[in-house]
């Protein structure tokens, strides 16, 4: 039985041809793309699993890319690949909304471990069984639908971001340390930077709060983590 669907998007024919080799070998349905406007087609129509997409494309950065996907299909898993790995793509690459980041060179047995290791962060099933909507100050939580209203506006959030709201909102006036967001929402097996912890906050700061810099939700306990509170807001 396959592990899943993932559409190779990478323009150097010998490394895609290596990437798509190993997941075949390792249970996966693969598909390929050498361009942007290809891959998009191939997202629209045939619902990957999970997408691996390189930076440098032809037609289009891949940044771009991911922007684009994201706007369509904002709880579809994207890992990067790509030799630009300093700090700051990676950081870019994140607040996209990339679930990692991956720097070549590569191993391959890394590579289908850290897409097992998204794969099974994004689809994971929810341990607890909570309230199917939560309302909670200006905001409105629908557990199901795995949708979020502030205001009455709904406010879109990738995969990854649900599961903090999600956390955050069952642990109202709780501190969370950054290892805690990791191993929960990430993993404990997760291989990627724990950087990526304030990158996703940062993230969502900017959909739920209308200050992002002064937040009267999500605040910085400092030197230890983040914990969502307001006076109004009651679990």
């Amino acid at each position: 039985m396959s592990e899943g669907k993932i559409l190779v998007v990478e323009d150097e024919i010998p490394i895609r041809k290596l990437i798509l080799f190993n997941l075949q070998r390792s249970n996966f349905e693969v598909m390929e793309a050498g361009e942007g406007k290809e891959a998009l087609a191939l997202v629209n129509n045939r619902t990957p699993s999970l997408v691996l997409l390189d930076i440098m494309l032809p037609d289009m950065d891949g940044f771009e890319l991911c922007s684009k996907i994201r706007e369509t299909h904002p709880r579809l898993p994207i890992v990067i690949v790509s030799a630009r790995g300093q700090d700051m793509e990676k950081i870019m690459g994140l607040e996209l909304g990339a679930d990692d980041y991956i720097v070549k060179p590569f191993n391959p047995l890394e590579l289908v471990a850290r897409i097992r290791s998204v794969l099974r962060r994004t689809n994971q099933t929810v341990p607890k069984q909570p309230e199917p909507v939560i309302k909670a100050g200006p905001f409105h939580f629908e557990m199901k639908t795995q949708r979020l209203y502030k205001n009455g506006q709904l406010v879109k959030l990738t995969a990854r971001e649900f599961q903090l709201i999600r956390l955050f909102f069952e642990r109202f006036n709780e501190p969370l340390s950054r290892n805690q967001l990791l191993d929960e929402i990430w993993g404990q097996n997760y291989f990627g930077d724990p950087k990526t912890v304030d990158v996703h906050i940062r993230r969502l700061r900017e959909k739920i709060e209308d200050d992002p810099s002064q937040p009267l939700f999500l605040k910085t306990i400092w030197g230890f983590g983040y914990s969502f509170q307001n006076s109004e807001i009651n679990k």
